[in-house]
């Protein structure tokens, strides 16, 4: 085997990856809606470069019945007018735990949460982006 080999994660730490989808029933259960889990796994696998999750998270959003113009305009979000504010807020979070900038306004981000979001809603919208997050860069590691 070559030194520069991508991990077969699936093989190599199977019981990993395991324990790691587990934690996605459990976050569903928060009553983050589908929609907005949506556009955020796709929204952070977009800045995070990831061609696999964004393939995989466009069919489905899809299958739920996203409209092919909102998921055009989502790499743009904060400048066109599809996306209501409860999705303006989801997305900002999203943007800010993925790309973490120190300067971040966290206090102001998590009062625009709360106008939409109870605390419940607001840690699984935090896990879904950690996740995502972590799933990003496992499948990224391989290229």
């Amino acid at each position: 085997m070559s030194t520069t080999q991508p991990v077969n994660f699936q093989k190599a730490v199977p019981e990993i990856l395991q324990a790691l989808g587990q934690v996605h029933p459990v976050i569903d259960t928060h009553g983050l809606d589908r929609t907005i889990h949506h556009l955020v796994q796709l929204r952070a696998s977009q800045i995070n470069g990831c061609a696999f999750c964004i393939k995989m998270h466009l069919r489905e959003a899809r299958e739920d019945g996203e409209t092919e113009a909102r998921l055009d305009r989502l790499i743009v979000w904060d400048q066109v007018s599809d996306f209501t504010p409860r999705e303006r807020a989801a997305l900002s979070w999203t943007e800010a735990m993925t790309s973490i900038d120190r300067r971040t306004d966290f206090p102001g981000l998590r009062a625009q949460l709360r106008e939409h979001f109870d605390d419940a809603q607001i840690g699984a919208l935090t896990a879904t982006v950690a996740m995502i997050n972590l799933w990003n860069r496992i499948q990224i590691s391989a290229h």
